[in-house]
């Protein structure tokens, strides 16, 4: 009788053990880890879309897959034409939904995002924004806070524009300067430029203006003098001027009356300006994909150093020609690309 109990035991608990394995087996298949989805919000400056797309493309090399892996949040915002409540509500919203990362460009949206997510736990990733005239880091090798990207060097990438409209235009003694007052950049750019001028014997003719209608008024009362006061126009890094619209005006007004435009932006090249000097968007926002790898993967923004990007001398050789201008061969030889 023994023996039989035994072997009913043992049958029992080799039964029961079975049927504990299965259990444990249906739990873990049912509760299996899912895999992590990143969201990440975009807040960003239209005319320079390139930026999100170059941004993303590395994102996809580097294994984040949208829509399976990763989700972007994309959204505009013109400090232009939008009131800064807008933007600042754009970043709230990121921030509630609990996004992993903030991803901005250029500076002003920057410069908002900073204020917002700052005291927070989202971390933000730049691109495109200048480091002057602002509190964004602490340094370009140690940012500090929660925030690092990739810079913008504005001031001497603007002194180096008027350098080189200098060299394409010796003649142009008056170069018209139309700048967004209040941008972050705006004051850093004309410390730099104004001695500049002086050494390079050229006269700043300024235009500081707030909005569209007022960088149409300033050039409709150029167009109605006889001498309208400027040789050549040279572009700013600010958010009014480099909008598609702003710098439409100041190129049209420059083709009418037949003297240069000097670009800030490569695109500007296929508009009119004489030349441009610039980052490419594209590879700036390819910049920004390893840095914000990095951060997902938990390292902490602020000890992440910035990127810098290569600027890009674009020259147009068939506008020089119209101007009756002589394409320097030492910038030739320079140059990126060259429209014939």
């Amino acid at each position: 009788m023994q023996i039989k109990k035994n072997g009913k035991s043992q049958i029992v608990w080799g039964l029961l053990t079975w049927v504990v394995i299965a259990a444990l087996l249906l739990s873990g298949c049912g509760s299996a880890p899912k895999k992590k989805v990143y969201h990440i919000g975009i807040l960003g400056f239209q005319a320079f879309g390139q930026i999100a797309d170059g941004f993303k493309a590395k994102m996809a090399e580097l294994g984040y897959i949208e829509g399976q892996n990763i989700t972007y949040d994309l959204q505009w915002w013109n400090a232009a034409v939008d009131t800064q409540d807008v933007g600042t509500k754009i970043v709230q919203k990121f921030i509630a939904d609990k996004d992993d990362l903030v991803f901005s460009f250029p500076t002003e949206q920057t410069v908002l995002a900073n204020a917002v997510t700052k005291g927070t736990n989202v971390p933000l990733v730049f691109c495109f924004a200048g480091l002057e005239g602002n509190d964004l880091v602490k340094s370009v090798t140690e940012p500090g806070g929660n925030i690092t990207g990739v810079r913008y060097p504005g001031p001497e990438t603007t002194g180096k524009r008027l350098e080189i409209l200098a060299q394409i235009a010796p003649d142009a003694k008056r170069i018209g300067l139309f700048y967004q007052v209040g941008y972050p950049t705006t004051e850093p750019a004309l410390a730099v430029l104004r001695p500049l001028a002086a050494k390079l014997g050229v006269t700043l003719v300024e235009f500081p203006v707030n909005t569209l209608d007022e960088m149409q008024a300033d050039l409709d009362k150029l167009a109605q003098q006889s001498d309208i006061g400027v040789d050549a126009f040279l572009q700013m890094a600010d958010g009014l001027t480099h909008s598609p619209q702003g710098a439409d005006l100041m190129m049209k007004f420059a083709a009418d009356h037949h003297f240069p435009f000097g670009g800030g932006h490569y695109y500007q090249i296929d508009q009119g300006a004489i030349f441009t000097y610039s980052p490419y968007d594209f590879e700036m926002g390819q910049l920004a994909a390893p840095i914000a790898d990095k951060v997902l993967k938990g390292t902490r923004a602020g000890t992440i150093p910035l990127s810098t990007p290569e600027n890009r001398l674009r020259l147009n050789y068939k506008v020089a020609q119209e101007l009756g201008l002589t394409l320097p061969e030492g910038l030739l030889k320079q140059a990126d690309m060259i429209v014939r």
